[in-house]
């Protein structure tokens, strides 16, 4: 059954322009359905999170049910169900974030902001706006405790820091992440992610940045120093055992 004719959503309320991209983003692939992830992207570009309408529009282009759609947005927390901020602010509160501060960071912005979970502070969408969500692990525990705004890392973070970096966004400003590329809003990182920088001659200043911390590249130096090398590779790897030999 195609997504036409199992849903009343309708998603002509995407313009020509979203239409062109998304074809863009199909072509990509060998099979249609392999681009439902940064289509979905797109649509979060457009409209701020995953409406019924982009999920008619993606099950509409990809010739798939609305219900398989369905399945992959609740499945993964990057798609949101309900319209957020201009930014999105991510704080790890995973073992070891937590451990060195992370809760207490996640705390202190809750209060500040006045809201919770997946929470929005000011109208969604409207310039100084703020999504807080507590994230899984971030990977970057050697700069434990982090948080993200709009997936660009800050590092070693304080409850003082995080507040004031919060309140330099709701100020509209856009303070520099300590890696990764600039900071720009959450529908643009979303477009981003779906494979549009603009153009080709964008594409350097847009994600261009720091990507490694001294933190990071620790091991790096030491084994530099002591002359550490990592074993050599066997010419023929052995075969691996048959399962009577496991026996």
């Amino acid at each position: 059954m195609s997504a036409a004719t199992n849903s009343e959503a309708d998603a002509s309320v995407f313009d020509e322009l979203t239409w062109q991209q998304a074809q863009e983003i199909i072509a990509r692939y060998p099979q249609p359905r392999s681009a439902l992830l940064p289509l979905l992207h797109l649509v979060q570009s457009v409209q701020g999170y995953v409406s019924q309408e982009g999920i008619a529009f993606c099950a509409q282009l990809l010739e798939i049910t609305t219900a398989e759609v369905s399945a992959v947005v609740t499945f993964y927390t990057m798609y949101k169900r309900t319209p957020g901020g201009e930014h999105l602010v991510s704080v790890c509160t995973n073992t070891l974030c937590a451990v060195l501060g992370g809760e207490e960071i996640y705390t202190r912005l809750c209060e500040r902001l006045g809201v919770g979970h997946e929470e929005t502070a000011g109208a969604p969408g409207s310039p100084g706006s703020v999504t807080l969500e507590h994230a899984e692990c971030l990977a970057a525990c050697d700069l434990a405790p982090v948080l993200q705004v709009n997936y660009e890392f800050y590092d070693n973070q304080t409850p003082e820091s995080a507040v004031a970096l919060v309140d330099a966004l709701r100020r509209g400003e856009r303070p520099a992440p300590t890696r990764g590329a600039p900071l720009t809003d959450w529908r643009h990182a979303e477009l981003q992610l779906a494979g549009f920088f603009g153009e080709p001659s964008q594409l350097r200043e847009a994600v261009d940045g720091p990507s490694a911390a001294p933190e990071t590249l620790a091991g790096n130096r030491l084994a530099e120093q002591k002359g550490w090398q990592a074993p050599a590779m066997p010419e023929q790897a052995p075969p691996l055992p048959t399962v009577a030999e496991k026996k």
